[in-house]
């Protein structure tokens, strides 16, 4: 039986070989690794025309929407923090368009980080800007790469639940969370402080978005459970 393909949306940044510098489509290996490991074959999928999405949609047998730069709070009708990186707007765009056709299309779809913001906004969510001011510490936005590690709590009758069990400990350095749910969109996972660290689109085959990052540890029971939704 043919192994799943599933996309790996890609960052947009500038990167150096040699004596050249670049703006390049890059994935951190973590991401296909853990596809491949899971039994997926890991296709990348750079931010480029949205006319290309379509043929992505229907090529693709799965979709891991990746982590990055927070999205421009003015998708959502917010006002971005100056603490907060410069937004990538193509990457955006095209991400915010690949994920609604991928909802229209049932395409079995694991949101990472920004990858979960992106689905909320794409269902019509919004999110909180800059969370430390919100919440009133920087537990979630300090702890280095990897982040302040902490216990979560998961909904036992979702997809999460059922693939990775009711608590996990996670680690995750993210200044932005999600505020208001889209349409259609459950909270499966929550934080200490009630922070939504997990989200499900209701009716769909597989639509789970993450705070946190799996791709960076041994466990892959979520990229697992991606694959086994994606298959024919």
């Amino acid at each position: 039986m043919p192994r799943p393909l599933i996309g790996v949306t890609t960052y947009l940044e500038a990167a150096r070989w040699g004596t050249w510098v670049r703006e390049a489509a890059l994935s951190p290996l973590a991401y296909p690794r853990a596809i491949e490991k899971a039994g997926g074959v890991p296709v990348l999928v750079p931010p480029l025309s949205p006319q290309a999405i379509e043929s992505y949609v229907s090529g693709l047998d799965g979709l891991v929407l990746a982590g990055g730069v927070e999205l421009d709070p003015s998708l959502y009708g917010e006002t971005r923090d100056e603490r907060a990186e410069e937004p990538q707007p193509h990457r955006d765009r095209f991400e915010l368009a690949l994920a609604r056709a991928a909802v229209q299309a049932d395409l079995p779809v694991l949101g990472i980080s920004r990858g979960m913001h992106v689905i909320n906004v794409a269902q019509g969510g919004t999110l909180t800007p800059w969370l430390p001011a919100a919440v009133g510490h920087e537990r979630h936005a300090g702890g280095g790469t990897a982040g302040a590690p902490h216990r979560i709590q998961i909904s036992v009758s979702s997809k999460l639940g059922k693939a990775v069990g009711d608590t996990l400990e996670v680690g995750v350095n993210h200044v932005q969370a999600v505020r208001r749910l889209g349409t259609g969109l459950l909270a499966v996972a929550w934080a200490e402080d009630q922070i939504v660290e997990a989200i499900e689109l209701q009716g769909h085959s597989f639509c789970v978005g993450v705070q946190w990052h799996p791709e960076r540890g041994e466990d892959t029971r979520l990229f697992e459970a991606l694959v086994e939704a994606a298959r024919p």
